[in-house]
């Protein structure tokens, strides 16, 4: 049986390996991943077919990195056997030939050897500053997210 900590590890590798037509097979028909900190609001996938488009949409994005890898992986097994935390770094090199780094924190749930649940905590500022998208996320950040609770 695949442990939620290898369904992890094939998931960030075939990230940062650009595999992304293989990814979408990791996740289960339905699902629900989500990027609490995503600039422009989080907005849920909930389908493999979901995932496979955005992962589609970033392929491009992630492309323009010339290198990319994992570093610093580790992954905390919880009381829950399907639930894994993990920290790790994407790192590289940039769009304009600079170093990179961006911390991640991936809380997932993998029932049955496919993800069922994940929540991607990612430095998008980072990320960007990486791709030369830092325009982009600003004008992101600036376009309202949804309704804001009063405080």
């Amino acid at each position: 049986m695949t442990t939620p900590s290898e369904v992890f590890l094939r998931l960030v590798h075939g990230v940062a390996g650009r595999d992304f037509d293989a990814l979408p097979a990791l996740y289960a028909e339905q699902t629900d991943v989500r990027h609490p900190m995503a600039p422009g609001g989080d907005h849920p996938l909930l389908s493999r077919e979901a995932l496979a488009e955005h992962f589609g949409r970033n392929a491009p994005r992630v492309a323009a990195l010339a290198r990319y890898r994992t570093e610093n992986i580790r992954i905390h097994e919880t009381t829950d056997p399907e639930v894994v935390v993990a920290e790790f770094e994407y790192a590289g090199t940039g769009s304009a030939g600079q170093p990179f780094r961006a911390p991640c924190v991936f809380v997932l749930r993998v029932r049955d050897g496919l993800i069922v649940e994940s929540r991607d905590y990612i430095d998008h500022v980072a990320m960007a500053r990486a791709r030369g998208t830092l325009d982009e996320l600003v004008a992101a950040a600036r376009e309202p997210s949804g309704p804001v609770a009063a405080s």
